[in-house]
């Protein structure tokens, strides 16, 4: 086995998701999951503390790139405007291992207690990185929060939607747009 296996952490988490929802998340192993992806223990403590963290794969990079697409937005734009920016950025990134792992992904989270627990940290991690963004560009912390969340709740059912999808031409970045679309709709029903 190479000492740095390109695609390690890749395989890791494929690994650790069809585990998880084969078996349950309790019933994993870290043995079993470097086991099924091929690589040794200690490529996996690498690249996760635990087995929990194998869900928060991504989380950083995640908040990042919204993050980046917030600062790159024009100037001026709305507070929505500025997530959409930032849903489109993290949107561009997605490929097929992402779109792969989001329906394995929400069958293990929903079989698991400990990882609901899990994903919503990350969502609430990934709102505070967005709301972080907004207030740099200049977004009352109160409408930061809440499009933040409202940021949050569109990429959720966007990429659930896309990553569901079964259609060649679907892609994360009209998901997505779709979905916050749906939830300023849903906002301005509300007023």
């Amino acid at each position: 086995m190479a000492r740095w296996d390109p695609g390690a952490r890749d395989r890791l988490v494929l690994a650790a998701v069809d585990l998880f929802t084969e078996q349950g998340y309790d019933n994993t192993t870290v043995a079993q999951i470097v086991e099924r992806a091929g690589v040794a223990r200690s490529t996996f403590f690498r690249y996760f503390p635990d087995k929990r963290d194998v869900l928060a794969a991504g989380q950083e990079t995640l908040s990042r790139l919204f993050a980046e697409g917030i600062a790159d937005a024009p100037a001026g734009a709305a507070a929505l405007d500025l997530v959409a920016a930032g849903l489109d950025n993290a949107a561009s990134a997605m490929g097929p291992l992402n779109r792969e792992l989001g329906p394995r992904l929400k069958a293990a989270i929903a079989a698991s207690e400990e990882l609901q627990a899990r994903d919503a940290a990350k969502s609430a991690g990934l709102a505070a990185a967005i709301s972080e963004a907004l207030v740099l560009r200049g977004i009352d912390l109160a409408t930061a929060r809440v499009a933040a969340q409202l940021g949050v709740l569109a990429f959720g059912l966007g990429f659930t939607e896309w990553s569901a999808s079964d259609s060649d031409e679907a892609t994360p970045t009209r998901a997505i747009r779709d979905a916050l679309a749906q939830v300023r709709g849903a906002l301005a029903s509300l007023a």
